[in-house]
């Protein structure tokens, strides 16, 4: 499957500032070709690469006043191999976190899902989350974590994909957040859906519904949005005036809700 994934920002800086930068393609990834520029008054901006510990590429760069115009191609051509879980994915997936307060969650969890393990449990907290919540553009804030969107009843992907992952680590199951670009998503956007471990392999699920799973391409993998922002600012203060975001695949697949499948 050949996927080609695309991001253009523009941004107003008010004086010099830091970006990071988390919009490229995932390290596993096999396969792919691929340009991040960063301009300003149009010159380059230099651009460092970082790796963290999940193998996420991060990108960082100094800017100062004015406007910045970032734009990002890629395409993919190769997959990834489906991620195991290892031993300390089993301790650090498992902790509550900024935005999966799994502490907060574990008497809803434990009422809602008794008696399902495995497969079953997974289906089980993606339809429950699909079914609880209403899918609204604009409708939560940043520092929504899971218990305030399970409250309020509705939000968008990441919001999907944070409760996700609170219930199952309140159910001692290790899950995380990925950030993707995810061919055939309307409206088109950066994409979040939860990763969770069964049988000792990352299995993804999106709760949302909204795009086939196996088209997805990783992009950051984290405890939650904190891990996987597409853009983090430090210093002076920058309005993001202009995103547009896509992704496409010469095929898309059609996706059965009630299979397993890894990100690859």
């Amino acid at each position: 499957m050949r996927r080609t994934c695309t991001a253009d920002m523009t941004l107003s800086a008010s004086g010099d500032a830091r970006l990071v930068l988390s919009v490229v393609t995932h390290s596993t990834l096999e396969g792919v070709h691929d340009e991040l520029t960063v301009t300003q008054g149009g010159e380059p901006i230099v651009v460092s690469e970082l790796r963290d510990a999940h193998g996420n590429r991060i990108h960082v760069c100094d800017v100062g006043e004015g406007e910045v115009s970032i734009g990002y191609r890629a395409t993919v051509t190769g997959r990834a191999e489906p991620q195991r879980v290892t031993p300390l994915d089993e301790i650090t997936f498992l902790r509550p976190s900024r935005y999966c307060e799994a502490d907060e969650l574990v008497a809803t969890a434990a009422r809602e899902f008794a008696g399902l393990t495995g497969t079953d449990l997974v289906a089980g907290v993606s339809s429950w989350v699909g079914m609880h919540l209403d899918y609204v553009p604009g409708s939560s804030l940043p520092t929504d974590g899971a218990v305030r969107t399970l409250l309020s009843g509705k939000g968008v992907c990441r919001d999907y994909a944070h409760l996700v992952v609170a219930l199952m680590r309140a159910l001692d199951v290790p899950a995380r957040l990925v950030s993707v670009y995810a061919p055939g998503l309307t409206p088109m956007d950066f994409h979040a859906v939860a990763e969770i471990a069964v049988d000792g392999l990352w299995r993804v699920v999106d709760a949302t519904a909204l795009a086939p799973r196996s088209s997805l391409v990783r992009i950051a993998t984290g405890r939650d949005a904190a891990d996987t922002a597409f853009l983090s600012i430090h210093g002076a203060f920058v309005d993001l005036t202009e995103l547009t975001v896509s992704a496409t695949a010469d095929e898309l697949p059609s996706d059965d809700v009630r299979e397993l499948v890894s990100l690859t």
